[in-house]
């Protein structure tokens, strides 16, 4: 039987060649080793803004990569701070506050250049202010237990373990993954402890509940970090792997 591992990898091999070959990815390319962008982002975006839940909320973590794009900018012109992870974390957090942004620059802010111009760089966790929502992006994801598949560094469920050991979030923070229709599968993700799920799945034609969806994380696993991981000066600010 192949290993956990193993078959995340074929799931992402395969969700990488079939956006390509539908032709529905965009920009930046190659695709392989990134979280797709895809046609319909902007449409899905919009999707959000509409719900109830962003709608209560006002401080927003969401991910850099660029299929998110869309929704930090309508994020940002409705009036919520974005808590941004750096690329691999090696920065900390970036903090955006749309009353700190030229409304003619919102658009700008709302890339990662943009943000580094226009954030406030966190590395400390305890800083950061508590968290209402998740949005991210994925590679794919299972609409039975809601297990979502990112590039396989594993940031995304290190940057949601960091902010529940620093009491920034609750376990159950609602999660939304912000995703193609091809991305989406109809049968359970293999997960490891540390993967942490997802409660809505939003396509450009969907919205879909996850039906059974895991049990999410305690918190840092110290000895399952990575080298890289347990490296960061954000992990080493938490006091908690030492």
């Amino acid at each position: 039987m192949p290993n956990t591992r193993s078959v995340k990898a074929n799931i992402r091999r395969y969700v990488w060649k079939i956006l390509e070959e539908r032709k529905v990815a965009l920009p930046p390319k190659p695709i392989v080793g990134r979280i797709p962008n895809f046609i319909g982002a902007n449409v899905v975006a919009l999707k959000v803004t509409k719900l109830n839940v962003f709608e209560k909320s006002e401080v927003i973590k969401v991910d850099p990569d660029s299929p998110l794009r869309p929704f930090r900018e309508l994020a940002l012109k409705n009036g919520k701070i974005l808590v941004m992870p750096t690329p691999r974390l090696r920065k900390g957090f970036l903090i955006l506050n749309p009353n700190r942004i030229p409304s003619y620059k919102i658009r700008f802010a709302s890339t990662i250049r943009g943000a580094f111009n226009y954030g406030e760089i966190v590395k400390n966790p305890y800083n950061i202010p508590k968290i209402d929502l998740f949005v991210v992006g994925c590679v794919a994801v299972s609409i039975i237990n809601g297990v979502r598949l990112g590039k396989g560094g594993g940031f995304s469920d290190l940057e949601y373990a960091i902010l529940l050991e620093a009491g920034k979030i609750s376990r159950e923070v609602y999660t939304i993954v912000l995703a193609h229709d091809y991305q989406v599968l109809n049968y359970p993700i293999p997960f490891e402890v540390y993967d942490t799920p997802v409660d809505l799945a939003i396509t450009p034609s969907r919205m879909l509940r996850i039906k059974e969806r895991i049990k999410r994380p305690n918190g840092l696993y110290c000895n399952l970090l990575s080298k890289e991981h347990k490296e960061l000066s954000i992990i080493k600010s938490l006091g908690k792997c030492v």
